[in-house]
Parts: structure tokens; sequence; C-alpha cells
């Protein structure tokens, strides 16, 4: 499977160095100086839900990047393996970013700065005049023991998985043959199947258990759509970036085609998981559940209520419904950019109702603290790719990506 009658070359290593690492480790350095500042000034509230927003967005990104190995694994598709490198780097800094995820959630517990409205003293407590009814009849699931060991566990697992397929992708590159091939779409399968029932209980706890006198059982979903739109946005914009700088020759307008098509559809599929949460709330006029999009009508977050609508749904729609428009890099690439911010928008929506409230500000911190997160990211991740060849020879479907056209 290694020979290839084709002039691209296959043996090319990324290199990452120079003034892009210089730019990385200065925006990390950006970030550890903006957390500092929010601590310092006593913004300890506001900063750990930064702190949360980029964890968790910089996690499911990670976690895309397994999901997106695994469906082409048991899909049997041949299209992305030119370019499957780019989601393995992402699936190897899973682990890390999980671990940072878990510590700003059990730090966010332990000085309630997080989660304070079912972690509070004498919520439980029949006796206390702060005694809640509803959060004491969560309590058996709501608790910091059972909510820390579930997120360790839930991560624990899909960080397995990241290592588990790094270990195939290795050996199938050494070695050739089917056998770690068929390995991995054995494994994969199994992790679909976890993954599936798992995320929306990752995000029920992370992110919705914010506000916990609210629910939907809708809201996992709808956080796997960003997550997935996100992740592929992230994919595409590397495949661009490195393409214009000279690498990935074998990668195609057919590829960035089929990407952009994915970015279209799951911005229409979040769209739609989002309306219809909002569709059945809003007919339903149920109070408890009102309470939800109530918030985020008042004056400090309504302009960023249909700016999410703008940026995420209109603006991807209008800009890639041609078939075109999905195959010019620069397009494609501003509609990631804009896709990602426009996500990023989406999770603070998400977090900060449930967190500062009507106190929230926007400025230094959250800029800051986005910058870091993306610098400590891009570094890892660039950091991984410089570990491999960036395309894997030995690949069964190697050729089929080669010659791929739609």
């Amino acid at each position: 499977m290694g020979n290839h009658n084709h002039t691209h070359n296959f043996t090319e290593q990324f290199t990452f160095s120079g003034k892009l690492k210089t730019w990385t480790l200065l925006a990390i350095v950006v970030g550890i100086l903006t957390i500092a500042f929010g601590f310092i000034t006593g913004q300890q509230e506001r900063t750990f839900a930064n702190l949360l927003l980029m964890a968790y967005y910089t996690t499911c990104v990670c976690a895309t990047g397994l999901f997106f190995i695994a469906l082409q694994y048991v899909a049997q598709a041949g299209w992305a393996t030119g370019l499957i490198r780019i989601p393995q780097a992402m699936s190897r800094v899973l682990p890390i970013a999980s671990l940072v995820l878990i510590v700003v959630c059990a730090a966010g517990l332990m000085t309630h700065n997080l989660y304070h409205h079912w972690n509070a003293e004498g919520l439980t407590d029949p006796a206390s005049p702060s005694y809640d009814k509803l959060i004491a009849g969560k309590a058996a699931f709501l608790n910091v023991p059972f909510f820390l060991t579930r997120l360790v566990l839930f991560l624990g697992a899909y960080s397995y998985f990241a290592w588990l397929f790094a270990k195939y992708a290795q050996r199938e590159e050494l070695e050739g043959g089917l056998v770690f091939y068929d390995k991995s779409f054995k494994w994969s399968a199994i992790f679909l199947i976890i993954f599936g029932f798992t995320t929306p209980i990752w995000a029920f706890d992370t992110i919705m258990s914010l506000e916990a006198h609210w629910f939907s059982t809708m809201f996992g979903w709808y956080n796997f759509a960003a997550m997935w739109v996100s992740g592929l946005c992230v994919i595409t914009l590397i495949v661009i970036l490195m393409k214009k700088s000279g690498y990935l020759s074998w990668v195609n307008e057919n590829h960035l085609h089929d990407l952009g098509k994915f970015i279209f559809a799951f911005s229409i599929f979040w769209t739609y998981i989002w309306f219809s949460q909002f569709l059945l709330i809003y007919y339903a006029n149920i109070p408890e559940e009102t309470v939800y999009f109530y918030k985020r009508w008042e004056p400090e977050y309504l302009p960023w209520f249909w700016l999410n609508i703008i940026i995420n749904f209109v603006a991807p729609i209008l800009i890639l419904m041609a078939r075109d428009s999905k195959r010019q890099m620069n397009r494609l690439m501003f509609v990631c950019i804009m896709l990602l911010c426009g996500h990023w928008l989406d999770y603070y929506m998400m977090i900060m109702p449930g967190t500062v409230e009507s106190h929230r500000g926007f400025g230094i911190i959250e800029i800051g603290i986005a910058i870091g997160f993306v610098g400590f990211f891009t570094f890892l991740l660039l950091s991984q790719l410089t570990k491999r060849s960036l395309v894997s020879t030995n690949h069964p479907f190697l050729e089929e990506s080669i010659n791929h056209q739609i």
C-alpha cells in the first residue's frame, strides 16, 4: 500500500517554529496575565465563568477530532484520509484539555464561583432557611463527588480512545496491512456508542447544571451540534492555512467542498435544534422553562441573543449555499473564523446568565482569556502535527482520497 504513482511528497513533515510559535507563546502569556488580572481585581466569578467557557470549548473541539476519526472508520470513508492527521492531532490534545476542564470545574466548585445554583450551603437541608425543594430532589445526582466522578470518567474514557486510536495509527504506519485498520474500525464503533450516550450527560453536567432549576432534554444535542460545527471549522481552517503554507498538496478543492458541505449542513442542524428548543418552551409557556430564555431577553443579553442566530445560521447559509463558495479557500476560511467566533458567543450565552447573571461584563477578561486558550490549543495542536509525516502512506484508503472528485 505504500507505493503510489504521484508527485506528492508523502514524507513531508510540518515545521512549527519561528514567528508562529512565538505568537502562540505570547497568546498564552496574555491569557495567564488576564487570569491573574481577573483574580487580583476581585472579579473571581467572571474569571471562572470565562475559564469554564474556554476550557469546555477547547475540550469540545478536541473531542470532535476524535469523533471525526471514528466516524471515518465506521463509515469506511476514504475521502478524508489525506487530512486525517489534523483530527488525529486534535484528539491527542484531548487529555490535556480534559485535565484543564476538570481542574476549572473542581476549583469553581470548591470556591463556589461556579455551580452555586446547586452547590451552596443549606440548599438540601430542610432545616435551613436556604432550603430548596427542587435542588434537594436532584441532590442524588447533583452533588460534588458524583459530579466530578462523572466528569473524570467521561473525559478519561474519551482520552483513552484518543490514545488507542493514536497507537493503532502509528502501528498501521509502521507495519501496514489491515490488522490495525480493522482494530480501529471495531473500537470506533464502540467509541461512537459510548460518546453518543455520554455527550448529552456531559453537557447537562458541565453547562446545563449552571442553572439547575431549569432543564431541557434537547440541550445535550444542542451542545453536540455546536461542538461538531466548531470542530469541523477548526479542521477546515487548519487544512486551508497549511495548504497556503505549501503543505498537503494532495488535498484539493473537492476535499474542501466536502468539509464546506459538512459545515453548511450542521450549521442548519444546529439551528434546527436551537429553534426546536426555543419554540417548545415558547408555546408551552411554563414559567420554570421560560425563565431560561427570559434571562437571555434581558437588555444585557438581548443583542447577543440575536447576533448568535445571525452569525451561526443566517451568515453561513447565505455564504455557503452556492457550490463554488465551498471550493474557494478564502471564503471558506472566513466562514470558519466567523463560526468559531459565533460558537464562542453561543457558549457565552449558555454560561454567563447562569454564573455572572446580570452583572456580566465584556472586555479584557473575555478577550484575554479567549486569546490565551487559542494560543494554548494552537501550540499543543501544531506541536502534535510535527511528530509524524502529514499522511499515512499505509492507510488502505489513501489512493481513494488522492483521487477524490465530486
